[in-house]
C-alpha cells in the first residue's frame, strides 16, 4: 500500500540534498514493496528537461524537442514529479502535468511513472494527488487522454469515457 503522509515544508538541507523552501510531500510506502526507499512528490521542485526525458524513455515513450517541452512546462497549470531519495542523491521517478483555464477546467497531461515503481500504487497516488490539488483550487472538471491500455487505470480512479455522451475532438493539419 502507498499512501501520502502529511505535508512538510521544507526550511533547511535534509539528507544534504540542497536547501530550498518549497513543500514535499513525502510518501509512505510498503517496505515489503519499496524496501528503505523514500519518495516525495513535489510542485516546486525544478525540473531538469534531460532528467524528464530519461523518465519518458524508460517507458518507450517518443522524443520530444526539448524546447517545446519546456514550453509546455513553462505553460502549464500544475506539474507534480515524485523523486526517489537514496542517500544523498534524487532521482524522478514520476512527473504529470496539469494545463487549466484556472477557473473550471483543467487537463492532466504527461502522466508518468518509472517501470520500477509501476504496478506498486505510486501512480494511483500520484494521479490523486494531482486531482486533490486542482480540487483545492476549486477546478471541477478534470479531463485527460489516455492511450487504450491504462484505460482501465483511470477508470478505477473515477475517470469516465465519454460523460452523457460528451466527446473529445480533435483537429489536426492536414
Amino acid at each position: 500500500m502507498v499512501w501520502l503522509q502529511k505535508l512538510f515544508t521544507k526550511t533547511g538541507s535534509d539528507d544534504n540534498l540542497e536547501a530550498n523552501n518549497y513543500e514535499r510531500d513525502w510518501v509512505s510506502l510498503d517496505p515489503e514493496k519499496f524496501g528503505n526507499t523514500k519518495i516525495y512528490f513535489s510542485t516546486h521542485e525544478q525540473i531538469d528537461l534531460y532528467e524528464l526525458e530519461e523518465l519518458c524513455d524508460s517507458v518507450g515513450w517518443a522524443r520530444r524537442p526539448l524546447r517545446k517541452v519546456r514550453k509546455a512546462l513553462e505553460h502549464s497549470y500544475l506539474v507534480v514529479s515524485a523523486w526517489e531519495v537514496k542517500g544523498t542523491k534524487k532521482t524522478m521517478i514520476g512527473f504529470a502535468r496539469a494545463t487549466s483555464d484556472h477557473a473550471f477546467n483543467a487537463t492532466i497531461w504527461d502522466v508518468v511513472i518509472h517501470p520500477r515503481f509501476q504496478n506498486k500504487g505510486l501512480g494511483k497516488v500520484l494521479m490523486k494527488y494531482m486531482i486533490r490539488k486542482l480540487r483545492s483550487d476549486d477546478i471541477s472538471n478534470v479531463t485527460l487522454f489516455a492511450d487504450p491500455q491504462v484505460v482501465d487505470f483511470y477508470r478505477r480512479l473515477g475517470f469516465i469515457l465519454d460523460p452523457e455522451g460528451i466527446k473529445g475532438m480533435f483537429w489536426y493539419p492536414d
